[in-house]
């Protein structure tokens, strides 16, 4: 089993209670502007959704969801993967299994997750492959050992780092049940700033949440430089220890529309295109998507999604299969329910969005406006 990394913290350091306070320590140097999302990621990925629709596609890949390993160096209250695969979390992935995964579901962007991926020794080489065939990576981390991977990975444009941050100082460092562990992340944001790289920020919202201090988060690392900010509702992972941290479908939808009022939309740099916004605040209704977002693992593909594995299997077309998304979505079947991640919603906001042309006008302006994406992951 990975062995947990020890963190060492000032003890006398004040909690950051503010974005003010953060830019005073955070705020890059040196940095002639934030590096910004290519234009070339929304140019590929309709060109990609074009090409699926002349096929005949209707069900297909948007991202593939890439997990090396599952083991971390946090043990946070609301994750359920280092629970789930508990009896082979020693295991990980060669490089060779992960490409192949990559191919085989042929999207054309990757999210890595885990566990913690910069845990996985091989993920230079797997990162600095996958942007040497030009796919558009997103790797997602707590930010505990970015550092060391940056001396290993160089910056590009295909390459994002996604950092995990759950509120300020306080309410981050309780989530992950860490003391310290916000303002190692943030140095390291700092650090992948002034280096050139392309960062964004993933917060996921759960019951207790503060409008306030996630404003002062979101605050913070839209003025950092952060390429965007993405937000989702926590998945009531069967395996997580706290159920009652969970948010139900109404509550999620009340909690979104207090945090995401108009001027809370102007000021901040969202990541998620403005439907799934809309979705989030119970103003759109869609069906899960989830089969755009294949995750494969080191016992293969999940099935049916990312949030939820009724079982694995070695082959990426049975997540196709129109019959086994007849037992899954909202309505459908009870784990679903109160499910609103963007792995399975913001893709039908896409796939909606191309046969409704008001829709595709919302999305166009809000990722020409610069302050929403595509959906990354």
């Amino acid at each position: 089993m990975a062995t947990v990394q020890t963190i060492q913290v000032k003890k006398a350091q004040p909690k950051l209670k503010t974005a003010e306070e953060g830019l005073k320590e955070f705020m890059p140097e040196g940095m002639r502007r934030a590096p910004k999302r290519p234009v070339e990621i929304g140019i590929r990925l309709f060109a990609y959704l074009a090409r699926q629709k002349l096929r005949g596609r209707k069900r297909f890949p948007l991202v593939t969801m890439l997990e090396p390993l599952e083991a971390c160096n946090l043990t946070c209250e609301g994750c359920g993967r280092i629970r789930e695969y508990e009896p082979v979390i020693h295991r990980m992935l060669t490089v060779e299994e992960a490409l192949a995964a990559v191919e085989a579901s042929g999207a054309p962007i990757v999210s890595i997750a885990g566990g913690e991926p910069t845990m996985y020794p091989h993920l230079p080489e797997l990162i600095n492959e996958l942007v040497r065939r030009k796919y558009f990576v997103y790797c997602c981390t707590n930010g505990i050992l970015l550092g060391k991977m940056m001396e290993q990975i160089p910056p590009s444009k295909y390459l994002s780092w996604v950092i995990h941050l759950d509120g300020m100082e306080e309410k981050h460092d309780v989530s992950v049940a860490r003391r310290g562990v916000f303002r190692i992340a943030m140095r390291a944001a700092k650090k992948a700033l002034e280096r050139g790289y392309r960062v964004c920020s993933n917060t996921t919202l759960f019951r207790g949440a503060d409008k306030k201090d996630l404003h002062q988060l979101f605050d913070l690392v839209t003025k950092m430089g952060f390429e965007g900010i993405m937000i989702s509702a926590g998945y009531d992972f069967a395996m997580a220890p706290d159920q009652e941290m969970f948010l139900k479908r109404k509550e999620s939808n009340a909690l979104f529309q207090d945090l995401l009022d108009d001027e809370s939309i102007r000021q901040f740099r969202f990541y998620n295109n403005p439907l799934y916004l809309d979705f989030l605040k119970g103003r759109r209704h869609y069906q899960c998507t989830a089969y755009s977002n294949p995750t494969y693992t080191i016992q293969g593909w999940r099935v049916p999604c990312y949030p939820l594995a009724d079982r694995h299997t070695q082959d990426v077309n049975e997540i196709f299969k129109p019959e086994l998304w007849d037992h899954y979505g909202p309505g459908k079947n009870p784990k679903c329910a109160n499910c609103m991640m963007h792995c399975g919603f913001e893709s039908a906001t896409i796939f909606g969005a191309l046969s409704n042309p008001k829709d595709m006008v919302v999305m166009a302006k809000g990722i020409i406006a610069g302050k929403s994406g595509v959906g990354a992951s």
